[in-house]
């Protein structure tokens, strides 16, 4: 568990993402959480998203949402892969529902609107929906939904190797580090035989 900014963000319930989201007050900040639940991708992508990275030309959402391979962070050879993420369709029915200020190119203009917010103001947005929520001793953070994005996928039965082609991993020993195995993950387990 993360404590003051060490160790690994914490994994969310889907009881714990709910109240974060409804202490955020933006329909364009709960977007950005919502992008980040369902596509488990780096908040520094995120606020780098173009309109054109999530809406069609008619304004309709794509199928996939394109997360260019110049704002997601490198692998340890320095490469770096844009990653395509098929929209859930409770998210394609919030993107349908969200209205982008029409004249930025960004999903989430910062405040002059010619370029995108910065990681810093996504990461005080979500710090401060967390406090008011009362789940600042959880050790969450940004990293939090890529972790709940992962492990969610793995408790549901996803193979590994699906869930590193939908992550973008390149090792699936990295991957591996992202998944919480609890004690009654455990039992569980050893239950079915």
């Amino acid at each position: 568990m993360k404590n003051n900014r060490n160790g690994q963000a914490a994994v969310l319930t889907n009881a714990d993402y709910s109240k974060i989201r409804k202490q955020v007050k933006s329909q364009k900040y709960k977007l950005l959480l919502d992008i980040a639940w369902y596509t488990g991708e780096r908040w520094g992508a995120l606020v780098k998203l173009q309109l054109m990275d999530c809406y069609n030309i008619d304004g309709t959402p794509r199928e996939y949402i394109n997360f260019r391979a110049r704002t997601r962070k490198a692998t340890p050879t320095g490469e770096r892969k844009t990653r395509q993420v098929p929209v859930h369709s409770t998210l394609a029915e919030l993107l349908t529902a969200y209205k982008p200020e029409s004249d930025s190119m960004w999903l989430f203009p910062s405040r002059e609107g010619d370029k995108p917010m910065g990681l810093r103001w996504a990461d005080e947005i979500l710090r401060t929906a967390v406090d008011i929520a009362g789940l600042c001793n959880k050790g969450i953070s940004t990293h939090s939904t890529r972790r709940s994005f992962i492990t969610n996928l793995a408790n549901k039965g996803v193979n590994l190797a699906t869930i590193k082609k939908i992550t973008g991993h390149t090792d699936l020993k990295v991957l591996s580090g992202y998944i919480e195995v609890t004690d009654e993950d455990t039992k569980r387990a050893i239950a079915t035989l």
